[in-house]
């Protein structure tokens, strides 16, 4: 397994300063108000977020990664709450955000099954998840992502993981992902807008210590 604080241990950016760019093309999507970002690193997704007017937490298990999103932030004058835990212990209050935001958060199959139930619990009605993850045929494009298959996601699992949302963007696909020094060149993802069923109250139309 890749140890992420001896990854960001650099003063580049290892995955880029900039956001994603499926984040990027769809932020529109996203409801005002509290956003969770899973596994965030070094904090490109979630300052991109605080830009556009969101209220950002950010998980993620590398203290380094997470000392360098506070840095980042600060250049770009703006906050963005931190929080250093592993995903195996952290656990997502139900009801408790308008958005989750899931970018290359590549864990364990048994984890993730736990997450994304958790994910599913843890949206206000009206509440959005946006995900990108590879899929397993990008071992063999061999341009960035997790090591093995069994921490790839494809659109089939994430729709059984991910029942009791509605998927309003679902693709499978190949892109050219260019981030930092580890996403580099052409990336089979799997491509994710869930919306949980249900009123939201007080937002745009538009806008489609924790345990579990």
């Amino acid at each position: 397994m890749i140890d992420w604080d001896e990854r960001y241990a650099t003063k580049e950016y290892v995955y880029g300063t900039a956001p994603n760019d499926f984040l990027r093309q769809h932020v529109e999507r996203l409801r005002p108000g509290r956003t969770l970002c899973l596994a965030e690193g070094e904090g490109r997704n979630a300052v991109f977020l605080v830009e556009q007017g969101h209220q950002v937490t950010a998980i993620d298990a590398s203290r380094v990664g997470l000392d360098k999103a506070r840095q980042l932030a600060e250049r770009r004058g703006v906050e963005i709450d931190c929080v250093h835990c592993d995903l195996a212990e952290f656990g997502i209050d139900p009801g408790a955000w308008d958005n989750i935001v899931s970018i290359f958060c590549h864990v364990p199959p048994e984890l993730r099954e736990r997450l994304h139930r958790a994910v599913v619990e843890g949206l206000k009605p009206g509440g959005i998840l946006l995900l990108e993850a590879y899929m397993p045929r990008q071992i063999e494009l061999g341009t960035g992502g997790p090591p093995i298959p069994e921490l790839t996601m494809t659109l089939e699992r994430l729709k059984e993981e991910l029942d009791g949302l509605d998927f309003v963007h679902a693709a499978e696909l190949e892109r050219d992902v260019i981030e930092g020094i580890y996403h580099t060149g052409r990336g089979a993802v799997v491509q994710v807008i869930a919306r949980k069923p249900g009123d939201a109250k007080d937002s745009d139309p538009r806008h489609c210590s924790r345990r579990w």
